[in-house]
C-alpha cells in the first residue's frame, strides 16, 4: 500500500550531481576509512583513555601507571601494547625501565576535541 500523498525528497536520477562528483573526488581510499575506524575503536576502551590521560602529564613505567589507576602492571601492559601497535604512544627504554609517553600531539588533539564534543 503506497500513500500518493508521499513523495519522496528527490529522485536518485535528480541527484544533485556537483555534489555527489566533489564528495565521491574528495572521499578518502576505502583502505583509509578502514584505518580510520580501527583508530576509533582504540578510543573505545576506558582504560587505554585513561592511560592517554595520564600520559598527557607526563611520561610514565608501568609501574606508575599501573598504581596510578589502581590496575595490574600486567593489564596495564596489555593496554599499552594495543596504544603502542596503533602508533598513539611511544617508548622509550632506560637501563631496565621502559617510559612511555604520546606519540604526538595529534593524540592530545583528538583527545581534546573528543571531549569539547561531548561537554558542549
Amino acid at each position: 500500500m503506497s500513500d500518493s500523498k508521499h513523495t519522496p525528497c528527490c529522485d536518485y536520477m535528480h541527484a544533485h550531481e556537483e555534489i555527489v562528483k566533489k564528495v565521491t573526488q574528495d572521499m578518502p581510499a576505502e583502505e583509509t576509512l578502514y584505518d580510520l575506524a580501527d583508530l576509533f575503536k582504540i578510543f573505545g576502551d576506558t582504560t587505554r583513555i585513561k592511560i592517554l590521560y595520564v600520559l598527557f602529564e607526563s611520561e610514565m613505567c608501568v609501574c606508575d601507571i599501573a598504581q596510578l589507576l589502581n590496575m595490574t602492571q600486567s593489564a596495564i601492559s596489555h593496554q599499552l601494547k594495543v596504544l603502542k601497535q596503533s602508533r598513539l604512544i611511544k617508548y622509550r627504554r632506560s637501563g631496565k625501565t621502559v617510559f612511555y609517553s604520546l606519540a604526538d600531539d595529534h593524540v592530545r588533539t583528538i583527545i581534546n576535541q573528543g571531549v569539547d564534543h561531548i561537554t558542549e
